[in-house]
């Protein structure tokens, strides 16, 4: 097998920085779980981008920490096991997540040049684990498995780990994260136990999105459906508040000039939450999605539904390559249409005559 090591992104190798694990709305979370929870196996449900993630590492870090001021308090992040947690070089903590999120996070994985990085958790990675999870824990603290989107295991993956969630070897522990527990298989859900991670409050996200400098914060959170990591990533990445306050008028017209560029779950994430809002205002109440103001006129219910249900069909196939605009363009006209029906119609009527 070809590999190359991918390292973490930046000028260092300590890609769990306490930065981007601290934050604020896990803190309660950790502590009721430290101080409330002592299986062996515990399954973490909140909704992607709620932090997850960093749920499971900083639970992990306290799991293993040398000297924590109280058996419920997070890790002291200064101890000899706490600077190898954070330096991806702990004998005791493995995390095992998806190829592609591995590289996308910079967290290094172990990738074979001959094919792309792999979207699910496969079952040589689950048996390598385990085979880990036998072996003489480094440091005394016990051993940690973390496995990170428990959905991204395949059945064969799943069915794998199954008799380590009954029976773990002894001192180890298994963390599993999931943004919709009945995409599990029943028998992972009955093995673990369940801790919902509760969606950050607004105040406090907003607060947190604006210390990191994120302009129209509001805007972006509300956007992201209240999920403050996904508000960050779109500012990093170039969506402004401006630009998604606009986005509604813009389908309205026909415009797919903002949507070009954006990768296809996005573009049809942003299309569905056009279409649930524009229904929402339709029935007289508030959208959820979008600012109030300026908001285009003209939909009828009968014509989102139907628009609906053609994004959903293409949610399907997300992953499929498409030609990228080609689809955006063909989305967004047919969200045109759902504001002009008439001339759209007229048009077609005058194509088959």
């Amino acid at each position: 097998m070809v590999t190359r090591r991918a390292e973490p992104a930046g000028d260092g190798a300590q890609a769990f920085r306490p930065e981007d694990l601290a934050l604020p709305w896990l803190d309660e979370p950790l502590q009721q779980v430290l101080a409330q929870h002592r299986g062996h196996a515990l399954l973490v449900c909140g909704a992607a981008g709620a932090g997850a993630l960093e749920f499971l590492l900083r639970l992990s870090q306290a799991w293993l920490c040398e000297d924590r001021a109280t058996p419920s308090g997070p890790a002291c992040g200064r101890c000899g096991s706490c600077r190898l947690f954070l330096s991806h070089a702990h004998p005791d903590f493995r995390l095992q997540v998806p190829e592609a999120l591995a590289v996308a996070r910079g967290i290094p994985v172990l990738l074979d040049e001959r094919r792309k990085p792999s979207r699910q958790i496969r079952i040589d990675d689950v048996r390598q684990a385990i085979d880990w999870m036998t072996t003489t824990s480094g440091r005394g603290q016990g051993k940690v498995l973390a496995l990170h989107p428990a959905e991204a295991m395949n059945a064969a993956s799943a069915s794998a780990l199954l008799k380590t969630l009954e029976e773990p070897p002894a001192g180890a522990r298994v963390v599993l994260s999931t943004a919709d527990p009945g995409l599990l298989m029943p028998t992972i859900r009955s093995r673990c136990q369940m801790v919902r991670l509760p969606p950050p409050p607004r105040a406090q996200a907003l607060a947190w999105l604006e210390r990191q400098g994120v302009e129209g914060a509001g805007v972006l959170l509300d956007g992201a459906g209240g999920i403050p990591l996904a508000a960050l990533q779109w500012s990093r990445e170039g969506v402004s508040a401006s630009g998604w306050r606009a986005l509604p008028q813009a389908v309205a017209a026909g415009d797919a000039g903002p949507l070009l560029g954006w990768p296809i779950p996005r573009v049809l994430d942003a299309l569905q939450k056009i279409c649930h809002d524009a229904g929402c205002r339709i029935a007289g109440g508030a959208g959820r999605f979008f600012p109030p103001d300026n908001w285009p006129s003209g939909a009828t219910l009968q014509g989102l539904a139907h628009w609906h249900r053609n994004l959903q069909r293409v949610m399907a196939h997300a992953e499929h390559p498409w030609s990228e605009a080609l689809l955006i363009e063909s989305l967004v006209a047919e969200g045109r249409s759902v504001w002009h029906p008439e001339p759209e119609r007229r048009s077609a009527r005058l194509a088959g005559s």
